[in-house]
């Protein structure tokens, strides 16, 4: 199903559900990523994870034969520390999250603070939050703390069911706090103008490529970005009408698998 024509230069690709679910890899993912570096297309891994390192990411892909570099990876720490960074160079941060965040906070040139308080509130997944966590944070927000959030994802998939994501902590934060937060990951814009930056490349010649509506086909389509849907993850030929009217967009066009992909990039890319 196509919708409109878009320039294809680049590509602004998913992981989790479009690449991979859990440790498993999705078929031909492998292939279609191997074609791209064939064909020296432009790409990189967007992903609203803030848990792990570019480093992380990429060892997590080479261990499922998907190649990869940290140079690839894009993540919603990564981004919204660049963003801090860029609105209050050397500000003070609390975290409230994992080593990625924390390392991408450290890399911006930020400072990372527990007791004093804070210029901003970073708030990401955090499996180890407490009570105790929670309050501090509030209490920086209440004293003035602009507070950040990597991305909205409520739930995240894992290998035994689904887990409560960055959303559902900040949810928190947002009712205690009484703030709305700065959103960082899909479908922010403030993602997609630092994976462009990172691509090298402007919005109308860029592609997304995922499966989730909500998340990376808004994301791509709010940019002015061509869009693939891939039924690979999140939404599937069952649920794909659901899902259109929940998020209230449609993608530029929708493949079975990845192998349908790497079809039709290879008939629509543009040098």
């Amino acid at each position: 199903m196509i919708k409109e024509k878009h320039i294809m230069r680049g590509l602004l690709i998913d992981l989790d559900g479009t690449l991979y679910h859990g440790t498993h890899r999705i078929d031909n993912a492998d292939r279609l990523i191997s074609y791209l570096q064939e064909t020296n297309m432009p790409y990189r891994f967007v992903t609203n994870n803030s848990s792990a390192t570019p480093e992380e990411v990429a060892d997590r892909l080479l261990s499922m034969g998907i190649p990869a570099t940290a140079a690839d990876v894009c993540t919603s720490a990564q981004a919204a520390a660049g963003h801090i960074a860029q609105l209050h160079p050397g500000a003070a941060v609390f975290v409230v999250g994992e080593a990625g965040l924390k390392n991408a906070v450290i890399e911006a040139g930020l400072r990372l603070t527990e007791e004093d308080q804070p210029d901003y509130v970073l708030q990401g997944i955090d499996r180890a939050f407490t009570y105790d966590r929670l309050t501090k944070a509030v209490r920086y927000i209440h004293a003035g703390a602009t507070f950040v959030m990597t991305n909205p994802d409520l739930l995240l998939p894992s290998s035994d069911g689904l887990i409560p994501g960055a959303g559902s902590i900040g949810a928190m934060l947002r009712a205690a706090g009484g703030k709305e937060p700065i959103l960082i990951g899909k479908p922010s814009s403030i993602i997609m103008k630092y994976s462009l930056h990172e691509i090298g490349l402007q919005a109308n010649e860029t592609w997304v490529v995922g499966d989730n509506l909500a998340t990376d086909i808004a994301f791509g389509e709010a940019a002015g970005c061509g869009t693939a849907l891939v039924l690979t993850g999140l939404t599937n030929a069952d649920n794909l009408s659901f899902y259109s009217k929940q998020a209230g967009c449609e993608p530029t066009v929708i493949c079975e698998h990845l192998e349908e992909l790497r079809s039709y990039i290879a008939e629509h890319r543009e040098a």
